[in-house]
């Protein structure tokens, strides 16, 4: 039988409740409040980049983030609009421009700002991590850190001997194979200790020499930049020069220590106190006179004082206590690179701490690189680089740019994709640039002077260069020193540049692109000059760099339609008038200055005013055909289209000179 179910209990019945008369009625129980509603935390508002990874809901307003060059195109969709309405907010502020203009920062402020966005402006490298960390940050553990080498910089004005001082150190001669006597590009050089302290007994020293002419600017100051102890060079018979006062502004930028080496101490007219009271009115007080920087009276090319120069510069070091992990991966940056024949791109770099090894791979910006072979500056191999030590590596899959930082990483895998994408990035922007009508328009012009600027430009005589040079440093210096060239009459436009020799290929691209090949102290493959007489592109070479400028320059002058100028031959007196034939007469003259010559254009002043302006038509000597006259003789003369002279008349010749007109 199926189971009963049990009957439910009976309810029990709550008692009535009783109201009194007298009692008001009782207030509800409220309830006990509820927990408050925990909503989930709003996403983050992402912020854009223009040109990079980041989406941002649409609609959502907050912080957008951008990297110059701004791009209108770009900035649009970072702001979540459309082109157009971009274009209208830039046009209230009075900016004509396209999609494809590249705006100023302030004015991107202001239409970020009208739509209710915060703009962020990132510069490249701002906050960028193009090197992945491949261990736990433990680099700077104390108990890790071991004593480094210093990495000392020279600086100062040209031909004050900062060449010869390292050329005593390295006991070799540089200074007679530089072009011009002046240092082309940074070498870096170890230097070991070899005086009678035992202290020092065994230090090195790595000294970066540095270029003085004013066009290795910066190559001086990326020198600067990776130096613990600069030492400045000053000439005992010249004091302070221009490039010295730069020099030392470098050194206090980027130096943790300075030395001052007085130079030439026994040339004539040396004064070394002179030079210490022109290094106190800089801020930089001698020791002896009561200051903080280390002076050192030394002869570089008699050796005098050198020992106790280097023994300064170990003192310096040790109160700078400079150590660093030798035992980390490496890190570093690239003082000097250049394309060598047989070797590829080669790079002189300098370890900043850690250990590089022939078989590491390393990633350098845009480039990358396997160790193929470390090298000191006299060739020879060596078995590794430790902290505070220069080497010339091999194996790099491309040039590197000079001043780039490196950092060692797993494998080359690794290294080329980092690599990759570092220069992915930089080809986004500089197309970015490129689309960028170049129209010659400048912020705060009105619409008309656009116009004018766009149809000026298209009149405008341009010289286009491809750049060539040895290595990346000059090369750099090189189109520093274009770009300081001004003229409102030749635009120079740099094509493209690179390190190594010029060839084929190199003759290929300036005809493609319409430009002279400007190289500096680099060599023509065999089998080019063939190419350049069927091509017609020409070349423009020289291993002093200020020379080179010079033939840029006339390069640049003769774009220009030459000038036509005039020039005084002489000038005549009338003193008679004579009948020639029937119906002409011909001025009775006395050449009085210069000569007169026949065919040459001349003009008839009287009381101050030209009557007539046309060809010397005769020209006799009595009644001799004459070529030319000169100054204290008799002739007659004829000017073509006139006859009613009168004496005390003047004759003045001239002749029309083209001249090369100046930039």
């Amino acid at each position: 039988p199926r189971p009963v179910a049990p009957t439910a209990a009976p309810r029990n019945e709550l008692p009535p409740i009783v109201i009194t008369p007298s009692q008001p009625p009782a207030a509800p129980s409220r309830p006990s409040p509820l927990p408050p509603i925990v909503r989930p935390p709003a996403a983050p508002v992402v912020t854009r980049t223009v040109g990079g990874a980041g989406q941002v809901a649409p609609g959502s307003k907050g912080a957008v983030t951008v990297r110059p060059p701004i791009v209108v195109r770009d900035f649009a969709i970072a702001l979540n609009l459309k082109p157009f309405q971009v274009i209208g907010s830039l046009m209230e502020l009075n900016k004509v421009v396209s999609v494809a203009s590249v705006i100023e920062e302030a004015d991107a402020r202001k239409v970020a700002e009208k739509h209710g966005y915060v703009l962020e402006i990132r510069h490249r490298g701002e906050g960028a991590q193009p090197v992945k960390k491949v261990e736990k940050n433990t680099d700077d553990d104390p108990a890790l850190l071991a004593q480094r080498p210093p990495v000392v910089c020279v600086l100062g004005h040209v031909d004050h001997g900062k060449t010869t001082l390292l050329d005593y150190f390295r006991k070799t001669n540089v200074v007679s194979g530089e072009a011009g006597g002046i240092t082309q590009h940074i070498g870096a050089y170890s230097v070991k200790y070899q005086g009678e302290k035992p202290e020092y007994k065994g230090r090195t020293v790595t000294f970066l020499d540095t270029p003085g002419h004013a066009a290795f600017a910066k190559m001086r100051e990326r020198g600067a930049s990776v130096t613990d102890i600069a030492v400045l060079v000053v000439a005992a018979d010249d004091g302070f020069m221009p490039q010295t006062e730069e020099a030392l502004k470098f050194a206090q930028k980027h130096a943790s220590a300075i030395v001052c080496a007085v130079n030439k101490v026994d040339a004539k007219g040396a004064n070394i106190d002179r030079v210490k009271q022109q290094m106190q009115q800089r801020g930089i007080t001698p020791e002896d006179w009561g200051g903080e920087t280390i002076t050192n009276p030394v002869s570089a090319l008699k050796g005098t004082g050198m020992n106790e120069l280097l023994e300064s510069i170990l003192l310096q070091a040790e109160i700078l206590d400079l150590k660093a992990n030798p035992k980390c991966a490496a890190h570093g940056v690239v003082i000097e690179s250049q394309m060598e024949t047989g070797r590829g791109p080669t790079a002189t770099v300098i370890v900043q701490k850690g250990t590089l090894k022939p078989g590491d791979s390393f990633v350098c910006g845009e480039t990358w690189c396997k160790v193929r072979a470390l090298m000191d500056e006299r060739g020879g191999r060596l078995q590794n680089s430790s902290p505070g030590t220069p080497a010339l590596v091999l194996g790099w899959d491309a040039v590197p740019a000079p001043g780039t930082k490196f950092q060692t990483v797993k494998n080359d895998r690794e290294a080329r994709e980092q690599a990759e994408e570092a220069a992915l990035a930089g080809r986004k922007a500089a197309e970015a640039q490129q689309q960028a009508p170049n129209t010659g328009a400048r912020p705060g012009m009105t619409d008309l002077e656009r116009l004018m600027a766009a149809l000026a430009q298209d009149k405008e005589k341009i010289l286009r260069v491809l750049l060539k040079a040895d290595v990346n440093g000059t090369l750099e210096a090189l189109e520093g020193c274009l770009r300081e060239i001004k003229s409102t009459k030749v635009r120079l436009d740099i094509v493209g540049g690179s390190v190594g020799p010029i060839t084929q290929s190199d003759v290929q691209l300036a005809e493609a692109a319409k430009s002279i090949i400007v190289g500096f102290d680099t060599k023509i493959e065999n089998g080019v000059q063939a190419h350049l007489k069927r091509t017609g592109v020409r070349i423009v070479t020289h291993d002093i760099i200020y020379e080179l400028i010079t033939l840029v320059k006339e390069a640049m002058a003769e774009l220009l339609d030459p000038e036509v100028r005039e020039n005084k031959l002489g000038g005549a007196e009338v003193r008679a008038v004579f009948p020639l034939g029937k119906e002409h007469k011909v001025a009775g003259c006395m050449v009085t200055e210069g000569l007169v010559r026949r065919q040459a254009k001349a003009r008839l002043v009287r009381k101050g005013q030209i009557i007539h302006q046309g060809p010397v038509e005769t020209l006799r000597r009595f009644k001799d055909d004459a070529s030319e006259v000169k100054a204290g003789f008799e002739c007659g003369i004829k000017l073509g289209g006139y006859d009613e002279y009168q004496p005390g008349d003047i004759i003045e010749v001239v002749e029309m000179l083209q001249v090369r007109p100046s930039l």
